[in-house]
């Protein structure tokens, strides 16, 4: 299928996970390319000021936006690709992640802002055509915006189309780095709370937990929209589940389930927010502003539109909640294999000759939730004085703060697995069925796990279950490795 795009509104999270994980391709409205036609044109006009002063078009990049050019020298500078500043190397984007920047490219030209030529705008879409795109190097991105990783990006193609003033300049400039950045982490998130969900619902019933704690009414008591999120989620996993439960409180990390839980959906919601606004921006710099009754040739601007300060937050809140729960999940294996706590068989934690041994389960957890946290350190601006040559002084951190969501985030999907292995053995070992909601789950674990015949290695068991969640996380989309 093709994506038609017209508006920067048309630029959202729907169209990232159509375009960057489904594949689809792009095709920009006729409307739209009029309205870039119609801007690129008086954009010339204004350009016939002799005494115009406007960044990267009648000035040098950089160090040299002191420098004003000849009209020679604007005309030699408009033809130059963007190939130079592509200095980094080493690992690359994931497919999907690249795409998302093709994409989030589209939304400064659609409504004429960067002042691009109309067949230069066809062109960056059609590189969604392509099988496969320049590799984007995920490391070394250190100056103020996101003109490096453009570069790889975008570089090659212009090397084989008519460039015009502004064309360059609009190809690596403005922050569709960041907002793709944000809202494949956001995309991401979505699958992962859910499969957290269902995981942790699952060791809720193995413990027979009690149902007071997802209590209706502590939704009126806590407040918080997320919270209640959960709390709704947590009742509708646990329905129809065992009418016996413990006899009193579960330990705190079951309590604490519903408000831990609640923070992650906070942060996907910020992580939607962040992407959804992040997208529809016009972030060029300089902006092209379309004439109107005062500005007959329209308006040119500078701005720091290009310096994202909302997308590295919201995926450092994604790598901390990742990193918690992680916690959590070994808190809960741990619990689990306590018969003493969770009044469970001794023979769930295995050893026997003919059952897995799973009392080593919350060790690896230990070193998965330790990764996790490593992972999720807050990302701030760097603290080098450099930061890039000339005025480029000032580097923000979102392709570092991706990498760390997406750490941390794997690690909590390998204790997720580990602790799903555990929950479905304690239904096992005591002769239960699930509720019908996590029935589909347990099946699945089984399937992926089934008893042994014999001394068993859990490793592998784990790993398949992990293989299985993360299928589920990134569903249509280019598995990372």
């Amino acid at each position: 299928m093709t994506v038609t795009l017209d508006r920067r509104d048309d630029v959202n999270l729907d169209t990232v996970r159509r375009v960057a994980w489904r594949g689809e391709r792009v095709e920009i409205s006729q409307a739209a390319l009029k309205r870039m036609a119609d801007c690129k044109a008086s954009f010339l006009r204004l350009l016939e000021d002799p005494d115009i002063v406007i960044y990267g078009v009648t000035s040098g990049y950089g160090h040299g936006a002191k420098v004003r050019h000849s009209q020679a020298a604007r005309a030699a500078q408009a033809k130059r690709p963007p190939l130079a500043p592509a200095t980094t190397f080493g690992p690359a984007l994931p497919e999907r992640a690249a795409r998302a920047i093709v994409l989030a490219r589209l939304t400064n030209y659609l409504e004429g802002h960067a002042a691009i030529s109309p067949h230069l705008a066809e062109a960056v879409a059609w590189l969604l055509a392509d099988d496969r795109l320049p590799p984007v190097p995920v490391r070394g991105h250190g100056g103020a915006g996101e003109i490096q990783a453009l570069s790889h990006l975008f570089g090659p193609m212009a090397q084989d189309v008519a460039l015009a003033a502004k064309d360059s300049l609009s190809l690596v400039n403005g922050s569709p780095c960041a907002a793709a950045l944000v809202a494949d982490a956001a995309l991401v998130a979505r699958g992962r709370r859910d499969v957290a969900e269902q995981v942790f619902a699952l060791s809720a019933e193995a413990i027979r937990m009690p149902l007071t704690h997802v209590a209706a009414e502590l939704e009126a008591l806590w407040g918080d929209e997320h919270e209640i999120q959960s709390l709704r989620a947590l009742r509708g996993l646990l329905a129809g589940g065992a009418t016996e439960r413990r006899p009193y409180q579960a330990p705190v990390s079951y309590r604490i389930l519903p408000r831990m839980l609640g923070r992650l959906r906070r942060a996907v919601a910020a992580a939607e927010h962040a992407a959804t606004v992040s997208l529809r921006a016009i972030t060029d710099n300089p902006v092209y502003l379309a004439p109107d009754r005062a500005h007959p040739a329209g308006r040119v601007i500078s701005t720091g539109g290009y310096h994202n300060a909302m997308a590295w937050p919201a995926m450092d809140d994604l790598a901390a909640g990742y990193a918690d729960l992680c916690t959590i999940a070994d808190r809960h294996s741990a619990k689990l294999l306590d018969g003493a706590v969770s009044l469970l068989p001794d023979r769930l934690a295995g050893g026997g000759s003919d059952q897995r041994y799973l009392g080593c389960v919350p060790m690896a957890e230990v070193g998965w939730a330790e990764a996790a946290r490593h992972a999720a350190q807050r990302t701030f601006l760097p603290g080098s004085e450099s930061g890039g040559f000339g005025q480029n002084d000032v580097a923000p951190p979102n392709f570092l703060a991706w990498e760390h969501q997406e750490d941390a985030g794997r690690m909590l999907d390998a204790a997720l697995a580990g602790l799903g292995l555990i929950a479905a053995n304690a239904l096992a070992v005591t002769d239960r069925a699930p509720p019908p909601a996590l029935a589909g789950l347990v099946e699945t674990i089984g399937r992926l796990a089934p008893a042994p015949d014999g001394p068993h290695a859990p490793g592998p068991d784990i790993e398949r279950i992990f293989a299985h969640f993360r299928g589920k996380i990134y569903p249509d989309a280019e598995l990372p490795s």
